[in-house]
């Protein structure tokens, strides 16, 4: 077959070894990023573009009948070895001339098209520049030409791309890097159900006021709204979830709208959400378009508070013989500041469960976890208290925080100030600021005693009973305050630990001690059960080798994206995912048991968890006694890559 080009403008390249295509056979042959259907008819072979003219249709994949090349999709004829259709009809693929040789069949292909600048470029290094460096997610029809941009950049070192197995897990991956970091990492999935599946992720963030961006490919604008294929209305479907979301246009100032999303993310602490029409993604931009950057787009966050707001919390507190102060997770990173505080006036620091690890347990003024998930000396001490003082902490009904006590409540965000109920002393102000205020500002002589003693009295006794109940055995499996005591003892003091929701959990925030290097992701506000493997892959991309990575769940939380497994196996990430096995969700039989119903629907049918890891390239290991159990952690830590210890656990020694 011939073409009209100078062979002098063409590459040849072979495209068939000899006797590899039967006569009346047509494949799909790919050459560099472009694919052809190529023919055996007659005798001769043919080269044509795979796409079909009607609608793309893969023609490579279609079947030739009474001499005509059959379009798979939709019926439409060619011919196999020129790609012209029958008469009456005008559209014709493209046709190369073909050679046939002694080592095989060859094909003269113009060069590969230069590579242009799209709107997908301009965006992704807009995003880039802002600080975008992660993006977890999957790549599908609808979102390839962002997925270039991403693999172009990728190829500049810019960032990091991970594929995951369920857009949902995308999302508290990139959730769970926000929260660690403060800095905002990308979920990515296609029209429709691709990113529909993002929206638990997502809310995940919103309640917990994590930046995260989401990215989601479209069907063409020519066929938006008109019922087609994974036509979604986006736009609606995200309008709950996302502070900013916009669809890119042709005529958008497209690294505006990128700045506008990540700005919103990273600044509002919440979810921003940029939606690409297929078409729009590879549209060529002018050689003048620039990204832009964050330079000169956002101020410092570090607002002192109103001096009559802070004279008022000297004077609540300096008054006081008990204070204590409660932290949460609007703390992180300021506990310098806060502890500084405290020391001043000997006063302990209990923690949300959301800011559990925020100061260690072997502190001298730490006391542990108020609320749900708490311990017995968070409790002792706000009962005891005669005034709180409250950072970035939200009142919820699971903090544990009491609503009675005089109370200075500090926080950045000027909503959070007496959410649920009014405060003596709100103060709208950066916590490390208001602390090193507070500190300065204090008479020389306060009320308050100092409380280490006593804090190192409570401590002793919730310690002698942690240990009692590490010796419970019943006979049904290991207790969670053994399993507990011994994560608490293996695992590094610096390590980044993302746990799950339900009784491994509680568990967790009730027995684990936590030094003050630890970080603790979870799903706070939202509470979604299978948070913690994928929060791991999200801390494991923000830390890489530097920081141990350790997730833990129950069998129900395990089984929400098990499969995530392969992708710990593919990237090798070096995480050690522990699972508190008894074969049900142990925290809804026990609210089933505690309003007295009957307990139902809530066992499960386990695999041998270890053997699935190893099944997907993650090294396993089973415990089912207690001599077996510290072991078993220590060579799972060890292990240069990813693992997991599947241990075999009482539902009722929680």
């Amino acid at each position: 077959m011939t073409d009209e080009r100078s062979d002098e403008t063409l590459e040849w390249h072979k495209i068939l070894e000899p006797g590899e295509l039967d006569e009346g056979r047509v494949k799909t042959v790919a050459v560099g990023t472009r694919t052809f259907a190529v023919s055996h008819h007659e005798g001769q072979f043919g080269c044509i573009d795979n796409a079909c003219p009607h609608q793309g249709g893969p023609l490579g994949e279609g079947s030739i009948e009474n001499g005509w090349l059959r379009c798979p999709w939709h019926g439409y004829d060619y011919s196999p070895l020129t790609g012209q259709p029958p008469s009456g009809f005008s559209d014709a693929p493209a046709c190369f001339t073909t050679d046939v040789r002694d080592d095989g069949v060859w094909v003269a292909l113009p060069g590969e098209k230069p590579v242009v600048r799209t709107v997908s470029d301009v965006m992704v290094e807009t995003m880039v520049n802002w600080g975008l460096s992660h993006v977890f997610g999957m790549v599908g029809h609808s979102n390839l030409g962002f997925a270039d941009a991403m693999r172009k950049a990728e190829e500049r070192g810019d960032l990091t791309f991970i594929g995951v197995r369920h857009e949902g897990a995308a999302a508290f991956a990139a959730t769970a890097f926000g929260k660690l970091t403060g800095r905002a990492a990308g979920c990515f999935g296609i029209a429709g159900p691709g990113s529909t599946n993002l929206l638990t992720g997502l809310y995940d963030a919103k309640e917990d006021r994590a930046p995260v961006l989401a990215l989601s490919g479209q069907v063409p604008s020519s066929v938006k709204g008109r019922g087609a294929f994974q036509d979604t209305d986006l736009e609606a479907a995200f309008s709950g979830v996302a502070r900013f979301s916009e669809t890119v246009h042709a005529a958008s100032n497209h690294a505006e709208l990128a700045s506008l999303a990540m700005k919103t993310a990273i600044v509002e602490r919440d979810v921003a959400h940029l939606i690409f029409p297929d078409e729009i993604q590879h549209m060529p931009v002018d050689d003048g378009a620039a990204a832009q950057s964050p330079d000169g787009r956002s101020g410092s966050n570090e607002i002192a508070p109103p001096a009559a707001a802070l004279d008022a919390a000297v004077a609540l507190l300096s008054a006081a013989s008990r204070p204590m102060i409660i932290v949460g997770n609007g703390a992180r990173g300021q506990m310098d500041d806060v502890i500084a505080l405290a020391d001043r006036l000997g006063t302990p620091i209990a923690t949300t469960f959301k800011g559990k690890g925020l100061i260690g347990d072997d502190h001298p003024l730490g006391c542990g976890v108020m609320g749900r998930s708490g311990t017995p000396v968070a409790s002792w001490f706000m009962n005891e208290s005669d005034a709180l003082l409250v950072f970035g902490a939200s009142f919820a009904n699971h903090t544990g925080i009491a609503d009675y006590k005089p109370t200075v409540q500090v926080d950045t965000d000027p909503m959070a100030l007496g959410r649920f109920h009014p405060v003596d002393v709100p103060v709208q102000g950066h916590v490390g600021v208001t602390a090193r205020q507070l500190l300065a500002s204090l008479p020389s002589e306060v009320a308050c005693s100092d409380l280490r003693g006593e804090l190192e009295d409570r401590w002793s006794i919730w310690r002698s009973e942690k240990a009692r109940r590490v010796e419970d055995d019943a006979g049904h499996g290991i207790g969670a305050a053994a399993v507990m005591a011994e994560l608490g003892a293996a695992i590094d003091p610096n390590a980044a630990i993302a746990v799950d929701v339900g009784n491994n959990t509680y568990s967790f925030g009730r027995y684990f001690e936590v030094s003050g290097g630890h970080d603790v992701l979870m799903s706070g506000y939202l509470g979604s059960i299978g948070f913690a493997l994928p929060a791991a892959m999200g801390a494991w991309a923000a830390v890489g080798n530097d920081r141990q990575v350790v997730s833990v769940s129950g069998d129900g939380g395990l089984g929400q994206y098990a499969m995530e497994l392969t992708t710990l196996a593919k990237y090798d990430m070096n995480i050690t995912h522990v699972v508190l096995n008894n074969s049900e969700l142990g925290k809804i039989s026990k609210e089933q048991r505690a309003a007295e119903w009957q307990v139902w629907q809530t066992s499960l049918h386990n695999p041998d968890f270890s053997k699935m890891a190893e099944l997907c390239g993650v090294r396993g290991f089973r415990v089912t006694t207690l001599e077996e159990l510290r072991p078993a952690i220590d060579a799972a830590l060890a292990h240069d890559g990813p693992a997991l210890v599947d241990i075999v656990t009482d539902a009722l020694l929680v």
